[in-house]
């Protein structure tokens, strides 16, 4: 992955600089202040490490398609990006491999993946990664179960105890019922079998 490196007597003019030399704007770059340099006799400088956010891009597809190939398995990779993340989703003909007992393949892909990042550019860099849109069908199916129960609890104000999820899927409820008028969450338990409890406000 390429790495330029821009001095400036403060970080504003070396993000200046590093935009005028990339032709690009400051949301197309990840950019480190990687030390500040000065002494008695020397003047200060700010010194900026500077990715591309399309290397980064690519490097991300390459690492998990380099991934899955070393499982005997070859993929076929969509980029999209939605709301400033990057939504990447993989197709082949073993998509269950891939996703995995309740999706953890996918999870240990994805974080390998973010870890190896980390390592390259110094900091989190967020994206999403699915299977043949696997967690998108995942997480409607249980915005669809969240509605449907919480409207069960409106009419009869009783507390409704859903099926132990992880904490990708707790979420999922959490968000999708945050602004409900009638009804509120609470995670109860603990893990592995930590779960969502969906309770009616008259109860509060």
């Amino acid at each position: 992955m390429n790495k330029y490196e821009f001095v400036g007597k403060t970080r504003e003019e070396a993000i200046e600089l590093a935009l005028s030399e990339l032709n690009l704007s400051e949301d197309e770059l990840i950019i480190n202040e990687k030390e500040q340099k000065g002494g008695l006799f020397k003047s200060k400088k700010v010194i900026l490490e500077v990715f591309k956010n399309s290397d980064v891009v690519s490097f991300v597809k390459e690492s998990i398609l380099k991934i899955t190939s070393s499982m005997g398995i070859e993929s076929k990779i969509e980029v999209k990006e939605r709301n400033g993340i990057l939504n990447i989703v993989l197709y082949s003909e073993n998509n269950n491999i891939l996703i995995g007992k309740n999706g953890r393949t996918i999870d240990a892909l994805s974080l390998i993946v973010k870890q190896m990042i980390q390592n390259e550019i110094g900091k989190p860099f967020r994206f999403n990664l699915d299977v043949a849109e696997y967690k998108l069908k995942q997480q409607k199916r249980l915005e669809s179960l969240a509605k449907r129960v919480a409207r069960e609890v409106s009419k009869t104000k009783i507390d409704a105890k859903l099926d132990p999820m992880n904490s990708y899927e707790r979420r999922i409820v959490h968000n999708i019922l945050t602004d409900h008028k009638f009804v509120y969450t609470e995670s109860e338990g603990e893990e592995p079998n930590r779960y969502v409890v969906i309770k009616s406000k008259e109860d509060k």
